[in-house]
């Protein structure tokens, strides 16, 4: 993708003075491309100024402040409440990443304030750090590192992923990199997916499988569902974690909401788990219980957070809402 991003609109003298609002809390961080092609384009770039997911109350108290054209949004939650406020004068909003969870779509619909994102950017990066928490755990990588610094020599026996069974709970762009990924190892992989790509399945040597059937086989689960409605809340639930394999193992780099983390945290003190790697969380920053537990590895939030993922992003995310400005 070019980096010199232009808007027909741009050219006009009458939005040259138009603002935009960035509210993912890393833009422009790693690289200020994406900024300079919205400067470029004629508008003023206004940066959150927290560094971190903002409140409802936050970015309201933004958006009203500034009253930007545009809005190139993170995790925030961006409720009817929200957007009603900002509907005289938001136009357009720009996810920067895949979910739209965080976004009141129907709310959206009704002010006429269109909503994209960029789904493909962030799949390469979400899958690698998914295969880097397989190995933490079947390995007990962490495990292994506190025992030490514990001052004690004690080992954790590993396994290796020619001999378990992953189970992939949504095929879509993340998990079917991350199939792709495993096949070299020779592991078995099993899929779910209540829109299967029955084509792809084929010719991958995956198997097709019920949820159930996965729960019962897989030694490691791994959770790659979009969260588009409330449907999906709480997927993984009590009743699911008895029904997975006693001594296996649970990632979610897809949406906190998915999983219910005070059933997960039974499950892991009960052992009938032997660990979980969890990226996402309902409630962010995460503070919560999952913090004492030993067996669960637990990372910020950093699926998408490498250099040339978030590069590619911020210029998409850039790139859709100088489109959608123009229109």
């Amino acid at each position: 993708m070019s980096n010199k991003i232009t808007s027909s609109k741009a050219s006009s003298n009458s939005i040259a003075m138009n603002k935009i609002l960035t509210t993912t809390s890393s833009f422009a961080k790693q690289s200020d491309n994406s900024k300079a092609a919205l400067t470029s384009a004629g508008y003023e770039v206004i940066i959150n100024p927290f560094g971190r997911t903002l409140t409802e109350e936050e970015v309201g108290a933004l958006l009203e402040k500034h009253q930007p054209a545009g809005l190139i949004a993170g995790l925030e939650p961006l409720t009817e409440g929200v957007l009603a406020n900002a509907k005289p004068f938001l136009r357009a909003i720009s996810r920067c990443g895949t979910g739209l969870d965080n976004v009141d779509l129907d709310a959206a619909k009704r002010f006429g304030i269109p909503v994209l994102n960029t789904p493909a950017a962030p799949a390469e990066a979400v899958a690698e750090l998914t295969m880097a928490l397989i190995f933490t755990l079947i390995r007990g990588v962490s495990y292994n590192d506190h025992a030490v610094k514990a001052g004690f020599w004690t080992k954790r026996m590993g396994l290796l992923l020619s001999e378990i069974t992953v189970g992939i709970i949504g095929i879509g762009r993340v998990g079917k990199r991350v199939a792709s990924f495993l096949r070299p190892f020779g592991t078995k992989v099993l899929c779910y997916d209540t829109h299967p790509d029955h084509e792809w399945i084929a010719n991958q040597g995956v198997s097709l499988v019920s949820v159930d059937e996965l729960l019962a086989s897989a030694d490691v689960v791994t959770l790659h569902l979009p969260y588009a409605t409330g449907d999906l809340h709480h997927f993984m639930n009590g009743e699911r974690f008895k029904a997975m394999k006693r001594g296996s193992y649970l990632i979610n780099t897809s949406r906190g909401a998915l999983v219910n983390e005070e059933a997960l945290c039974k499950a892991l003190n009960e052992e009938h788990l032997a660990g979980a790697a969890i990226d996402t969380f309902e409630s962010e920053p995460y503070r919560g219980p999952l913090t004492k537990i030993p067996s669960a590895v637990l990372s910020p939030h950093v699926g998408s957070y490498a250099r040339a993922t978030r590069n590619r992003m911020e210029l998409e995310a850039a790139q859709n809402l100088l489109t959608a400005l123009a229109s």
